[in-house]
């Protein structure tokens, strides 16, 4: 599983704050890419909400997609996106298209790329800092041994249906990675709590 850099680590704690002696920690934000945020990176995003919907736990996570072209601005998904996510109960019609702006790479704790192309542009305009942030979506379901989700949008009804799969095999690890490191900044938490007494 990715490594998440240590001082991300101490950054994620530092987002807490004892409200009336309790901590509560600042949403965890989420930005799915793809090239014209009709098709992949909508399918992310409408698939990553309904696991944590069904898991009650929307109110802590930012959750978004964006395109690293301009070629959609506005529009809504991909009517073969929506139609093949509704099957799964899954309603992309409230999204619209836009493309990554500069302060994304500040604003998001990770950006989950579909593809080569998608990756490489992300990189050559974040700065240093959050190179780190940029990773493959698929990375996290190393089971399918690719980095790239397809692109369907040239393709029949079938390339769809294969999208769905792909990403929600990579949502449901995506979700145990965060949990796991959820896990392990409660434990630097308590650690630092005892460390100050």
């Amino acid at each position: 599983m990715l490594i998440v850099p240590i001082f991300y680590l101490k950054k994620m704690i530092c987002n807490f704050k004892n409200v009336n002696g309790d901590a509560q920690m600042k949403k965890i934000t989420v930005l799915f890419v793809c090239t014209g945020n009709i098709c992949r990176s909508p399918t992310a995003e409408g698939v990553f909400v309904k696991l944590l919907q069904e898991k009650n736990l929307t109110a802590y996570f930012d959750v978004d997609s964006a395109g690293t072209h301009a070629y959609h601005i506005g529009e809504a998904p991909d009517l073969r996106s929506q139609q093949a996510a509704k099957q799964r109960g899954i309603d992309l019609s409230q999204q619209r298209a836009r493309q990554v702006v500069f302060g994304d790479f500040e604003k998001y704790d990770y950006l989950l790329v579909m593809d080569h192309d998608n990756f490489h542009i992300l990189q050559q305009t974040c700065p240093k800092a959050y190179q780190f942030k940029i990773q493959y979506l698929l990375d996290y379901a190393p089971e399918l041994k690719t980095k790239q989700v397809p692109d369907p949008y040239y393709g029949g009804k079938n390339g769809f249906e294969t999208v769905l799969d792909m990403i929600e095999q990579a949502a449901i690890g995506f979700f145990k990675h965060i949990t796991h490191i959820g896990k392990t900044v409660n434990r630097l938490i308590l650690e630092k709590r005892h460390g100050d007494n």
